[in-house]
This record gives C-alpha cells, sequence and structure tokens, in this order.
C-alpha cells in the first residue's frame, strides 16, 4: 500500500514535468523533505493541469535538500530543520515555512487500534533510549491502566538519513527528558542507542507496518494514508491529545512567524491544553540570487499559487496552511529574490 501511494504521487510529479511542451515547459526542481511529500506531490499534480507548468521534486530528506540547494542543483530546497539566519546569509537563501504538520508516533501492536495507546514525552524518550524493552513495561501500564498489553519486545524505527522530522522528533525529546538531552540531543541526524534505521518518512512507515512490536515516528499523513496505528500523547499542559487538525493548529497558534529572524520557528512542546506536542512546520530554501532566474520565477508563481488555492488540498492531507496574515508576510520577503542587476524576481 505504501509502495503503490510513492509511486502514484512521483509519477504524478514526474507527468508534470515530463509532458509539458519543450517550447513552454519551465522545469522547476526541488529536493529535501519527505515530511511535505504528499501535498508538494498533489499541488504539483493539480498546478500543472491549471498552468502547463510542472514540478520534479526528489523526497530524499532534509540534509539532502539543504545540501542541494546550497550546491545550486535544485530550484529550491525543503528542509523541516529550519535553518538560523546566519545560516541563510552564509549560503545566500532566503526561508519561509510553506505548511505545518503534525509528527506522530506509530506502533504495530496486536489488538491495539489508533488512540487506544497513550504516551508521555518522558516514556517515549525512555523506548528510544532502549531503557523500555517490552509493551508491558510498568511505565507504559501506569499511563494505560485499561489496556491489555503483551509482553511483546519493542522494535524501535528511527531515519537513517539527514532528516527534519528527526530534527524536531529529538528536539522534542530533549525538551522533555533531560536523560535525552544528555545521551543523545538533538539534530537531523543523531547517534541512536537502539533500533534500526529506514530512509524517508516513506521508510520509516514501511518497517513499522511490517514489523510486530515496532515503534517508529512520521509525518502523519503518512500514517492515515497508510492505515499506520498512532498513539496519543501527554502534552506540556499534562492534557492527553490525539493527532488531529485542531491539535496542530493550537500548537501552531503559538508560533510569533512577524519576529522571527528567517522566519526560524520550532513548534514542539508547546503550551495549551489541545496543542500537539510533536507539531512542525516545513521550510523552503530558495536562493537570493538564482542562477536559473525563470525558474526562480516560476517557483514563487508555485508557491503563491499554493498559498491561494492549495489550502483544501493540505487540509485533506492533515496539513495546517499558513495564515493569510503569515503569508503576506512570506510574499512580503520574496522581494530578497533578485535578478544580478538586483531587479526583484516576484511579481507581487
Amino acid at each position: 500500500m505504501i509502495s503503490k501511494f510513492l509511486t502514484s504521487v512521483a509519477l504524478a510529479a514526474a507527468v508534470a514535468v515530463a509532458t509539458t511542451s519543450a517550447a513552454l515547459a519551465i522545469d522547476i526542481s526541488g529536493a529535501g523533505a519527505t515530511f511535505p511529500y504528499p501535498i508538494y506531490a498533489k499541488w504539483a499534480d493539480t498546478y500543472k493541469k491549471e498552468t502547463g507548468n510542472g514540478l520534479n521534486y526528489q523526497s530524499i530528506g532534509s540534509g539532502g535538500g539543504i545540501k542541494q540547494i546550497k550546491a545550486r542543483t535544485v530550484t529550491f530546497g525543503a528542509s523541516d530543520q529550519p535553518l538560523k539566519a546566519e545560516d541563510l546569509e552564509a549560503a545566500g537563501l532566503i526561508q519561509w515555512p510553506q505548511v505545518i504538520g503534525g509528527i506522530v508516533p506509530v506502533i504495530n501492536l496486536d489488538g491495539v487500534a489508533s488512540g487506544d495507546l497513550t504516551l508521555d514525552g518522558k516514556t517515549l524518550a525512555a523506548i528510544f533510549l532502549g531503557e523500555i524493552t517490552k509493551w508491558d513495561d510498568a511505565a507504559i501500564k501506569k499511563l494505560n491502566p485499561k489496556a491489555k498489553l503483551p509482553s511483546t519486545a519493542i522494535a524501535v524505527v528511527h531515519r537513517s538519513d539527514g532528516s527534519g522530522t528527526t530534527f524536531n522528533f529529538t528536539n522534542y525529546l530533549s525538551k522533555v527528558s533531560p536523560d535525552w538531552k544528555g545521551k543523545v540531543g538533538e539534530n537531523a541526524s543523531v547517534e541512536w542507542p537502539v533500533g534500526i534505521g529506514a530512509k524517508g518518512n516513506e521508510g520509516v512507515a514501511n518497517n513499522v507496518a511490517n514489523t510486530k512490536g515496532a515503534v517508529g515516528y512520521v509525518e502523519y499523513a503518512y500514517a492515515k494514508q497508510n492505515k499506520l496505528t498512532y498513539t496519543k500523547l501527554v502534552n506540556k499542559d499534562g492534557k492527553t491529545v490525539a493527532p488531529t487538525t485542531p491539535t496542530f493548529q493550537a500548537a501552531a497558534s503559538n508560533a510569533d512567524w512577524a519576529n522571527a529572524p528567517g522566519f526560524y520557528q520550532i513548534l514542539t512542546d508547546q503550551p495549551g491544553a489541545q496543542s500537539w506536542p510533536i507539531t512542525a512546520a516545513t521550510f523552503i530554501l530558495l536562493p537570493k540570487q538564482p542562477q536559473d532566474a525563470a525558474a526562480a520565477v516560476e517557483a514563487l508563481k508555485f508557491f503563491g499559487w499554493a498559498f491561494a488555492k492549495g489550502g483544501k488540498a493540505a487540509e485533506e492531507l492533515d496539513y495546517i496552511p499558513m495564515p493569510a496574515s503569515v503569508t503576506a508576510l512570506i510574499k512580503k520577503s520574496w522581494a530578497r529574490v533578485t535578478d544580478a542587476s538586483g531587479k526583484p524576481l516576484a511579481s507581487n
């Protein structure tokens, strides 16, 4: 099921470029985060039908996307780990958030349905540290006193590639667990104490789906579309919440985009009774002076179109569109993208 889904969206993105006539085609190429891949592929398909121009997006992980845009081998990069203002300046890039989503723990446990099991940050960290090794551990039982938990070994699945999803997941664990912060820390790639590595959100989803007793972490669209079992989490306010559009929105409402240099924002472990603890924005990276001005212009048109017309598709895939007040700030920042003479490329 997972492979069929990914094949279909990959073909949609590829066809969007391949079927455009040579005379009219403008090749928008991008690479990076797997987190937003489902919605970028959906947008690409619709945009191709409306405009005749397409997008070729390589879902290779945030680390790869950052490397490729710094090397100027793609029109834009995509990352769930935002770059700080000084790093953007050094690389000659601008950055903005394109959409918001949630990262969810997913499990494969017989007799347990989505939302049946609750975990908190401390327990989740202990699982990924290898300190909790059985599903009937006392810490899990305490959080789930009515659940019939089997004495099944826990098989940890994590990302093997440089990943913004991993950055946000480990950032959250570092905030809620001093042990995790001291022993592992946060980054797009970390030294995992235990577990099996898999490439991309799709790789983690595949491994969890095929491994009894497994636990992993994926962007919510992957969990929902591929019918993976997700857990609830106890948030910063001590409330048990499920991954839903309202809980992602509750966490995202704390963001102060207007006062964030380079739109740098981390949305994990946000306060609020309804806030989902591992909420994250995914970002676009674009050169301030692109080598291919025509492709950059079309990329800005594509992302502007996505802000204006892609909200419904994003919501259908359980992403949170950026509010109009934020998209206005983002479009204003596009004036920093110029041609060689210093003329802004954006038409708005």
